[in-house]
């Protein structure tokens, strides 16, 4: 049975399974014969031809063109999709190796790994790849540095418990000395440690709390009020994803907003499901795309997600293990400290 509740006969099942796995390999509709070869159902074309009309019935297969073979609906995928009861282990060895060479080798700061992990990603899938940043608004801060630029400069860096790093560089009113400084570092540091990165809009009450903290800390109000980023890898491959160029077009235009993409991720999240196919992104220039998510944790707590988005026609069992691998080991090399 499928999520939406509609049985299938196990005969019915495996036809719709070999049009899914062959239109994906092939880009071309699937014919009777063909199916025939791909299920091994041990009956006539003539019999699944039959059995290929009673799913275009139910809306599982269309026929784009007469005499033509079928080709999946949204509604033919999610069944597939959903009849995947575990994340298929299809990568290959060599994939595998590049997902646990990258992350072994990486050592830089959060943006950059962020941005590789995306561009690793699309090169795994050939899709474009979406990596969402740990939320600031759920960060608790590790550390807080205080570096003097010169007499009246301060570079500030907060460092979270999720791996990213805030730096801002703070003009004073006036000059301070290294002693100042160091005591303004330790009070932050007792302040602002173990907590949620809100801590900084709270109001001072802490009259331990040095002049030069208060006046630092207020710098910092910001941060807990900063958009997750997003970063994009394998934009360009789209163009060779989808036929129409007006489809490119809109597809391109929606990854561009930052925005919307962290939105669409969040809700597809906040709805249960992996894979959202179709209309179900509820987002028009989206119709003929999928997107499969997963969040990515540290500590054993979702801190960002990654993605992919591809056609309807993706390769889902073999996205579904890339994402999976890669949101896991994205997940290990942020919680070493």
């Amino acid at each position: 049975m499928s999520k939406n509740g509609e049985m299938l006969s196990a005969r019915k099942a495996a036809v719709l399974r070999a049009v899914v796995e062959g239109y994906i390999s092939t880009t071309q509709p699937v014919g009777s014969t063909q199916v025939s070869e791909l299920a091994d159902l041990g009956v006539s074309p003539a019999t699944v031809r039959n059995e290929m009309v009673a799913l275009e019935q139910a809306g599982y297969l269309s026929q784009p063109h007469t005499s033509a073979g079928r080709i999946p609906t949204d509604k033919g995928y999610r069944h597939f999709v959903d009849s995947l009861t575990d994340v298929p282990d299809t990568l290959s060895r060599s994939e595998r190796r590049q997902v646990r060479d990258f992350f072994d080798t990486t050592h830089n700061e959060l943006e950059k790994m962020l941005a590789d992990t995306s561009a690793l990603l699309a090169d795994l899938t050939a899709y474009a790849a979406l990596v969402v940043a740990p939320q600031h608004s759920t960060a608790t801060i590790r550390s807080v540095n205080l570096v003097d630029l010169s007499e009246r400069q301060v570079l500030a860096l907060v460092v979270y418990e999720n791996g990213s790093v805030d730096k801002r560089t703070i003009e004073m009113d006036g000059p301070f000395n290294p002693v100042e400084l160091a005591r303004a570092a330790m009070g932050l540091t007792e302040f602002l440690v173990g907590r949620p990165i809100t801590a900084l809009r709270e109001q001072i009450t802490a009259s331990w709390l040095t002049p030069l903290a208060v006046r630092i800390m207020g710098s910092l109000a910001d941060l807990s009020e900063a958009e997750e980023d997003l970063y994009v890898g394998g934009a360009a491959s789209v163009a060779g994803l989808f036929d129409a160029t007006d489809t490119v077009r809109s597809v391109l235009g929606i990854l561009e907003k930052q925005l919307v993409v962290v939105s669409l991720v969040r809700d597809i999240l906040d709805r249960g499901l992996t894979v959202a196919i179709g209309s179900e992104t509820g987002i028009a220039p989206l119709a003929e795309c999928s997107l499969i998510v997963a969040p990515y944790e540290v500590a054993g707590r979702p801190v960002g997600s990654i993605g992919v988005l591809g056609p309807t026609r993706m390769n889902y069992p073999q996205a579904l293990a890339a994402v999976a691998v890669v949101s896991q080991k994205l997940g290990d090399r942020l919680s070493v400290p």
